[in-house]
């Protein structure tokens, strides 16, 4: 019993992020690009956007860990970019 518990535990993946709505991450991509027409200033690199998936309200985030409330969901920038083009 041992060993068939090892054998499942080497060949389980990493956890995959949950898929997100194509509808969320077209709202998160223009949250983060009025974002960046209205604060060209700001220099930091960010890592995302979280977002509520009822009204759509989101707001940029720069941490790598967000914490996010219930109804929210965390929107990458590479997922972001590559759903753009």
């Amino acid at each position: 019993m041992y060993a068939l518990k090892q054998d499942q535990n080497r060949y389980t993946s990493a956890p995959q992020p949950p898929l997100v709505d194509s509808n969320l991450i077209r709202a998160a991509g223009q949250i983060y690009y009025i974002y960046c027409e209205v604060h060209p200033e700001i220099e930091g690199q960010a890592s995302g956007v979280a977002i509520n998936r009822a009204n759509y309200r989101g707001k940029v985030i720069f941490t790598q860990h967000p914490a996010l409330l219930p109804e929210e969901c965390f929107v990458p920038l590479n997922q972001i970019e590559s759903c753009m083009y």
